[in-house]
């Protein structure tokens, strides 16, 4: 009997900020293990995400989706931005293969000059990531997402124009949101990865710790009600992670913001924001666990977070780049 070949490796998913990266990761892991917002920059590190897909041989590959911060220009006393794109070309430079995520709807508003002047910022950031895949040399698959947006008789000049570029070896047309497409790139990923051994148990949906998971869920609910109002310069920390007798957890969580006036938007009047999201952190918290979640937030004023090299440590970030 044939022995089944086994490939395993590690994808990373680059891309300009809100281009799609997170809900494509978690399409293709066929769950949530990346949050997801309308604010840019809402991913801060790489997570590593874990899809067991199918490859043209018929049988499974591990792909570990490194799914990484936007890239885009940084200023130059902004740290914890530079932090999140030196994350980002770090996942590019160490994974098997690339993928770049294209907003395709922004691409075509700027190009018709009809964009806002995210889309705008979108396609600069586009053009920024094809740059330093040129600079590195670097072959990538070309993911023009959200392609539900667009006119359909401009898909194929958008693609012969990215085709023009000589940076990509494929070039997939997807909606990560619908799964429309998604499929083929899944068996691409599949095949591009080395023979060896599982990295991974094939049960495991992704490579990251507990208390900065329940950290993430939290932050996502926080700029999901939030979005208007709250600047990205702001985090959650989870302090105490206590396992009680009754198989349940006790999450304690901290969310730092700079100013005072955002603590009070934060909390809401007599704390009814606050509630609101951490009632639905907690359910998604529960949903994910599979047990039940007592969790408890604490708004906190730290004008200099961003400073603290502890903060960037936790997060899996470098502190000086």
């Amino acid at each position: 009997m044939a022995i089944e070949v086994t490939r395993s490796g590690f994808a990373a998913i680059v891309g300009a900020p809100n281009a799609g990266k997170s809900t494509l990761t978690n399409r293709l892991v066929g769950e949530k293990v990346s949050i997801v917002t309308h604010k840019v920059q809402t991913t801060r590190f790489q997570i590593r995400a874990i899809a067991m897909l199918g490859n043209s041989a018929g049988t499974r590959s591990q792909v570990v989706l490194v799914d990484t911060p936007g890239i885009f220009a940084p200023r130059k006393q902004d740290r914890l931005a530079k932090s999140m794109v030196h994350a980002a070309w770090s996942g590019a430079d160490d994974a098997n293969a690339v993928i770049h995520v294209v907003d395709a709807g922004a691409w075509h508003r700027r190009q018709n000059q009809t964009g806002s002047a995210q889309d705008r910022l979108a396609s600069e950031d586009t053009e920024r990531v094809m740059a330093g895949l040129a600079q590195r040399e670097r072959k990538a698959a070309l993911v023009l997402n959200k392609i539900d947006t667009i006119p359909t008789d401009l898909v194929l000049p958008m693609i012969a124009h990215f085709d023009r570029t000589a940076h990509y070896d494929r070039i997939f047309v997807v909606s990560a949101t619908s799964g429309d497409g998604v499929d083929d790139l899944a068996t691409y990923l599949a095949d591009a990865m080395p023979e060896g051994p599982l990295l991974y148990p094939e049960d495991q949906a992704a490579d990251i710790p507990l208390r900065l998971m329940a950290a993430e869920i939290t932050r996502e609910k926080l700029f999901l009600r939030l979005h208007d109002e709250l600047p990205y310069h702001s985090m959650v920390e989870t302090e105490k992670w206590t396992e009680k007798k009754d198989g349940s957890v006790r999450v304690d969580q901290v969310v730092y913001v700079r100013r005072g006036t955002q603590k009070g938007i934060v909390l809401g009047k007599g704390g009814t924001t606050v509630k609101e999201i951490g009632a639905s952190a907690r359910k998604e918290m529960e949903d994910w666990l599979g047990r039940r979640v007592h969790l408890f937030l604490f708004v906190k004023v730290r004008e200099n977070w961003m400073d603290d090299p502890a903060r960037y440590r936790e997060a899996g970030l470098e502190f000086d780049v």
